[in-house]
């Protein structure tokens, strides 16, 4: 079963809201990350994961912390779906913060874009992952 829900909204910019996939283009350095019992700093000691979205093309790129990735981007202006296969680099990773990573991604299913600074995605209504524009 498919459906679509379409909402209307009367927010203006700069407030809390959801700019759609125009604000969602550009690079983003992950800061935190649900699940995992590890600290934030343990799984990521050299180097934050970041996500790179380039809206006319379609497509997402960026770094786990240890492993490059990209793949076509399947969003519009609140949804985003990580389910189809991408491309990733397969060097050995220290640590679980790639799988945590990676399987976080796949979990999101819905975005919203905070004062053109904070890229959030949600399972749900929860926020399993946070960014930061770089």
């Amino acid at each position: 079963m498919i459906s679509s829900l379409t909402a209307c909204t009367t927010m203006k910019p700069g407030t809390i809201g959801n700019g759609g996939l125009s604000q969602l283009g550009g690079t983003w350095e992950l800061n935190y990350i649900s699940g995992p019992r590890i600290a934030f700093n343990g799984l990521y000691p050299g180097k934050k994961p970041i996500i790179k979205f380039d809206i006319t093309e379609k497509r997402f790129s960026g770094n786990t912390s240890c492993n490059s990735f990209s793949g076509q981007l399947v969003a519009d202006d609140t949804t985003l779906n990580f389910t189809k296969p991408f491309m990733m680099t397969k060097m050995a990773c220290p640590g679980e913060g790639e799988t945590t990573f990676v399987e976080m991604l796949k979990k999101a299913s819905t975005y919203s874009i905070t004062n053109d600074t904070t890229l959030n995605f949600m399972m749900g209504d929860i926020a399993i992952m946070r960014f930061s524009k770089k």
